[in-house]
């Protein structure tokens, strides 16, 4: 395959990455969550919190993103 991948091309999923939000980054609004999920773009920037990493994914899905774990 000579092709490269375009992320932007008609029918390519846009992946994301989700990780476990550290206590010292806990948005206020969060005060006493025992745990939250973190949605990141490719950039690095936050585009969505999800109180159980199931459910981070299940929302990324559900915006027709691609998902993936980062540790």
């Amino acid at each position: 395959m000579t092709d490269r991948f375009n992320p932007s091309a008609p029918g390519a999923e846009k992946i994301v990455y989700v990780r476990q939000v550290r206590p010292d980054e806990m948005p206020p609004e969060a005060a006493g969550a025992a745990a939250l999920y973190a949605i990141h773009d490719e950039a690095g920037n936050r585009i969505g919190l999800a109180p159980r990493r199931d459910l981070a994914f299940i929302a990324a899905r559900q915006h027709d993103l691609a998902p993936v774990s980062v540790h």
